[in-house]
């Protein structure tokens, strides 16, 4: 078993890239996030909202000129859930491969 815990909240991949995203930027604009991951605005509101409910975003709205627009920030929380599911996943791969390369198959195994 991994030291990290798999966050079950980022197993969604829509979610991951989300953060992913987030976590090289500051204040990204809700446009730019929804047209890199791909989702319609309606996808990314639901996506922010449960992101935003776990403390994982923070979001800002406002006005440029007279339209409203909206940000979205990686919160502390976030960072630190993304780092350790990140690293989970590093030990997963990590663990495995170690466990493939240690087994010997038989002789008589196909490939041998």
């Amino acid at each position: 078993m991994t030291a990290n815990p798999i966050d079950p909240l980022l197993v969604d991949p829509t979610r991951l890239s989300i953060l992913s995203l987030l976590s090289t930027a500051r204040w990204a604009e809700f446009a730019f996030v929804r047209d890199t991951v791909g989702l319609s605005d309606s996808a990314l509101s639901k996506q922010v909202t449960k992101l935003s409910d776990c403390h994982y975003v923070e979001v800002r709205r406002g006005y440029v000129g007279k339209r409203g627009r909206t940000w979205i920030n990686l919160a502390p929380a976030g960072r630190e859930a993304l780092e350790s599911h990140i690293a989970a996943l590093q030990e997963i791969i990590t663990q495995a491969r170690a466990t493939g390369e240690a087994h010997t198959p038989p002789s008589d195994s196909p490939g041998r």
